[in-house]
This record gives structure tokens, C-alpha cells and sequence, in this order.
């Protein structure tokens, strides 16, 4: 039986090597989450290969978020456990079997289990939440930044993908090409996860004061208990990506009906997400100055903006630079979540209460990348799944605000003024 591996000295934080290892993380983050964006470009195809609705075509983009929801769980639990790179190397296998499984699906709903168990539960998962929280026990000076590097793998995977996959479409059919990324993205994963051999170094806060301070406040995060705090977070969550959702995935099938073609809306989903991609950087920096929750709320402000941007604008300049901005807008939010779970959580629940929370995000992911297929389905217009995004980003930004305010510290009170005086 072989041994784990031991965990890293603690000088190897904020190192080159960590630099490294995050360039990694990156790089297999950029192939495992390709699954998340090649069903937008295929979209059209399945709905009319399998002559389906375009909300049941919606499905099996909707089981590959619970999917990866769960399995990030799942995943994270693994990671900590065994280590992240038997986690990546079973990633990498069910994301070359799930590619070619579904090549091979003579009906949406073979396909759709490919997606939604191989790709999602396994593939994606594997490549996201234990990636994130592994990179936070690298770094420490600049944890903001480098777990904001690390979530843009997966924006990485939405700009060079789309193309790519439409590309091979338009060329070669999209069997053949789903065959194509099954070996490219199952083999790098499977290469790369070996430079991952590495434990995390075993950390712990020295006993003061501060830190004394700080364990009250982790105890009840914003002044309630914690199942409560983490239950707001879920809904939160849920809330800002059945917003985010509704421009990711149905903005390809958006772009054909309003008569631009397919390879527009790809176009449109490569730029929303390289913006995304500056948007998580820039968002890192800003949370490294004014903290997780805060740049939170300013997302998901914007987020709200830019889809309400959406409604009066259907021209084709128009909509590549709304696409734009909703990336610059949007990118943030997701790994904004480890942020806050990281301050305001005990540091050894922080894994399970990420998960659980991203779980959340991906649940909203899938929701509305259904519900927003299911409302056209019935009005015949996209105005109203905008419409309807919008609803759902304002719980979101209702909810963090209502967090901020239980950060701000309490006033008091008459009978408080009372006994000081």
C-alpha cells in the first residue's frame, strides 16, 4: 500500500513554486471546464439532431451543473483526503470517457447522463472547487489574487472553447468533434494532474488577541449561526447564477433567432467570457483591499445593470458590447464566495461550507439555464428570461446586502447609553 504523501513545508507559501503549481491549476482548470460551455455553441445541433424543445435541449446542460455541483462536494472531501491529484487523474478519465460517450448517444437522454454524471460530476468538478481551495493554502499575502487566477481557468475554458467547438462543427460535425475534445482535454488533465503530487503545507493561526477575536466572529458569521449564515450564502448563490446563467447559455440560440447565425452568439460568449476572465482578476485585487463581501455586492450590482441592458438593445454592435460588459461585470462574484467563507467561517469548515455554497451557484446555474429555455418556450421571446434573470439577481443583491449591514458593527441603544452614563 502506498503512503500519501507528506505536506509541504510551510516556507513553500507565496513561493515560486506556488506560482507554478497556480500556473498549473490554471492550465487544467482551462481543459476540465470545458464541459460548462461547449453545450451553449451545441445547442442548436441537439435541439434539432434529436428534434427536441429548446427547453428539454436546455437538459442536459442543466444536469451537468447539479452534476458538478455535487461532485465538487464530493470532490473536495477526495482532494483533502487522498489529494488533489487522484482526484484530477479520475477527473480526466471521466471527461475523455463522457466526451465520447455522448459522441456515440443515439437519443438527448444517453446524452444528457454523459454530460450531466461523466463530464459534470467527475470532469468539471474535479477541475474547479478543489483546485480553488487547494490554491488557498498556497498563498497567504496575496490569497485574493491567486485564488482569482485559479477561478479564471474556468472563464479560460468559455473563451477558447466556443470557437473552437463551433469551428469543428461547421467543418467536421458535432460528433467528431465532441470525439476530438475528449482526448485533448481527458489527456492534458491527465498530464498536467501529475506536476500536482505535491500536499498543501499544514497552516494554523497562532493563538493572540486578534486571533481570539476573529474565532468569536467565526462563531456567528454576521451575528447569526453558522447554518444560518452558510443557508443565506446557498440562496445567495442560487440567486446571482440563475441571473448569470441566462446570457451564457442561451446567447448563441439568441444571437440565431434574432437572424445573426450561430457563430455570432459563439463570438459573443468567447468575448463575455475573456472579459470575465479580466473581470476575476481585477475583482481579486479589489478583494485583497476591501475583502470578499464587499466586492460581492459590487458584482452582483453590476451583474443586475448589465442585464437590464439587454432589453432595449438588439442590434448586433449592440449586443457584442453588452456581452462585454456583463463579463467585465460578472466575473468576480463566484470566487468572491471562498473569499467570505475564508474570513468569516472557521478555517476547518471552510472546504465542506465552500462546496455546499458553490453547490448552491451551480444549482442556479442549472435552474436558469432550464427555466430561461422554458420561458421562451412559452412566450416566445427572450425578453422575458431577461426579465426574469433580473428578479433573481435582485435577491441576490438584496441578501448581501443585508450581510454587509450585519458586518457593520451595532450602535447602541437607548438602554445601552443609559447604563454608560
Amino acid at each position: 500500500m502506498t503512503q500519501p504523501h507528506l505536506p509541504a513545508d510551510s516556507s513553500l507559501v507565496d513561493s515560486r513554486y506556488a506560482a507554478w503549481r497556480l500556473v498549473t491549476a490554471l492550465a487544467i482548470a482551462t481543459l476540465g471546464n470545458s464541459g460548462m460551455y461547449v453545450l451553449s455553441v451545441v445547442l442548436p445541433e441537439i435541439e434539432r439532431e434529436f428534434g427536441v424543445s429548446r427547453a428539454d435541449a436546455s437538459l442536459p446542460y442543466t444536469l451537468t451543473m447539479i452534476g458538478f455541483g455535487l461532485g465538487g462536494i464530493f470532490c473536495g472531501k477526495w482532494a483533502d483526503k487522498f489529494g488533489i491529484m487522484r482526484v484530477l487523474m479520475i477527473g480526466a478519465l471521466a471527461t475523455a470517457a463522457g466526451y465520447l460517450l455522448a459522441s456515440l448517444s443515439p437519443n438527448l437522454w444517453l446524452f444528457a447522463l454523459a454530460h450531466g454524471v461523466l463530464i459534470g460530476c467527475l470532469g468539471i468538478a474535479s477541475a474547479f472547487v478543489p483546485l480553488m481551495a487547494d490554491t488557498a493554502l498556497w498563498w497567504d499575502k496575496h490569497r485574493g489574487i491567486a485564488v482569482a487566477v485559479c477561478a479564471s481557468g474556468n472563464y479560460m475554458a468559455g473563451s477558447i472553447w466556443p470557437p473552437l467547438v463551433q469551428m469543428g462543427i461547421e467543418q467536421y460535425g458535432w460528433r467528431p468533434t465532441y470525439m476530438v475534445l475528449g482526448v485533448v482535454c481527458g489527456l492534458g488533465m491527465a498530464v498536467l494532474s501529475l506536476r500536482m503530487r505535491q500536499r498543501p503545507p499544514l497552516t494554523g493561526a497562532a493563538a493572540g488577541p486578534n486571533n481570539l477575536a476573529m474565532q468569536a466572529s467565526q462563531d456567528r458569521p454576521f451575528r447569526m449561526s453558522k447554518g444560518q449564515a452558510q443557508t443565506c450564502l446557498f440562496v445567495a448563490g442560487v440567486g446571482c447564477c440563475v441571473a448569470m446563467s441566462m446570457p451564457q447559455v442561451h446567447i448563441v440560440a439568441y444571437c440565431t433567432d434574432l437572424g445573426f447565425g450561430a457563430a455570432r452568439g459563439a463570438e459573443m460568449l468567447s468575448l463575455m467570457l475573456v472579459a470575465g476572465i479580466m473581470s476575476r482578476l481585477a475583482s481579486g485585487w479589489i478583494s485583497d483591499r476591501i475583502g470578499g463581501l464587499r466586492t460581492l455586492m459590487l458584482g452582483s450590482a453590476l451583474q443586475c445593470l448589465a442585464l437590464f441592458l439587454f432589453l432595449p438593445f438588439e442590434g448586433l454592435t449592440s449586443l457584442y458590447v453588452i456581452s462585454a460588459l456583463f463579463g467585465l461585470f460578472q466575473g468576480g462574484i463566484v470566487p468572491s464566495y471562498a473569499l467570505i467563507v475564508r474570513a468569516h467561517f472557521p478555517p476547518q469548515e471552510a472546504g465542506a461550507r465552500l462546496g455546499v455554497i458553490i453547490f448552491g451557484t451551480l444549482i442556479g446555474m442549472a435552474l436558469g439555464g432550464w427555466l430561461s429555455g422554458k420561458v421562451f418556450d412559452v412566450t416566445g421571446s427572450y425578453q422575458a428570461a431577461f426579465v426574469n434573470g433580473i428578479a433573481w439577481n435582485l435577491l441576490n443583491l438584496a441578501i448581501v446586502v443585508v450581510l454587509y449591514l450585519r458586518t457593520r458593527p451595532l450602535k447602541p441603544g437607548p438602554h445601552l447609553l443609559a447604563k454608560t452614563s
